[in-house]
């Protein structure tokens, strides 16, 4: 060889993508703003779409998915480094450790200004509003109040976990949907950041919105 000086091939195992390298990603794709624009833009077009085609069907309605579609946990997802901390305390924010369930129970999570526009509009247009969240029943009277806080109000229903209900989100929800159609309504949209808020039909538009956070299957 001529040149500089020989550098060996690196010998190492095909292992997944390093966790510290994907959190810094996340991290990023929040803190530069692309995350809100990238959000914004999906929930725009489902404000179009709605407004276009609620004039065309009978009882039309939407239907959103609650964390990370209409309220941000994202004061929790940083404190604890886009972990998942399932129980204990959360009272040292923007520190943590952040327990979820009592994060959920501050009732202090921002909404997205977006889904706010969209449920405004949608609302002044007599298109119905439901909620299917996966958080449990127990978190009801918190969710609640920490949707009133934020200024979202008059939805039709919000349907939550049965307590101990560990079953697939998608098996939850899909019938839910089904259920609100035989109450007469026509389901213009479906906003969720899960497959899972999504898969099953029922809805005449489905729009996912990002959320490389976390995953619910």
């Amino acid at each position: 060889m001529t040149g500089g000086a020989f550098v060996p091939p690196i010998a190492q195992a095909e292992a997944p993508p390093n966790v510290d390298i994907a959190v810094q990603a996340a991290q990023a794709y929040h803190d530069t703003g692309a995350y809100q624009h990238d959000f914004d833009a999906i929930v725009q077009r489902a404000q179009q779409d709605v407004e276009r085609e609620r004039l065309y069907v009978k009882n039309p309605a939407i239907v959103l998915d609650i964390d990370e579609t209409t309220l941000s946990n994202w004061p929790a997802m940083k404190a604890n480094h886009l972990g998942y901390v399932s129980e204990g305390a959360c009272d040292h924010l923007p520190k943590g450790p952040c327990g979820e369930d009592a994060w959920e129970e501050r009732a202090e999570a921002p909404a997205f200004a977006e889904t706010q526009a969209l449920i405004k509009q949608a609302q002044a247009h007599n298109v119905a509003v439901f909620f299917v969240t996966g958080r449990s029943e127990k978190f009801r009277r918190a969710t609640e109040e920490n949707l009133h806080k934020e200024g979202i109000s008059g939805w039709k229903h919000l349907y939550m976990r049965a307590i101990g209900d560990h079953q697939p989100a998608a098996a939850y929800k899909t019938p839910l949907r089904a259920e609100i159609e035989q109450q007469g309504y026509t389901i213009l949209a479906n906003l969720g950041d899960q497959e899972s808020d999504l898969n099953g039909g029922h809805a005449l538009h489905r729009y996912r919105l990002p959320n490389p956070y976390y995953y619910i299957p």
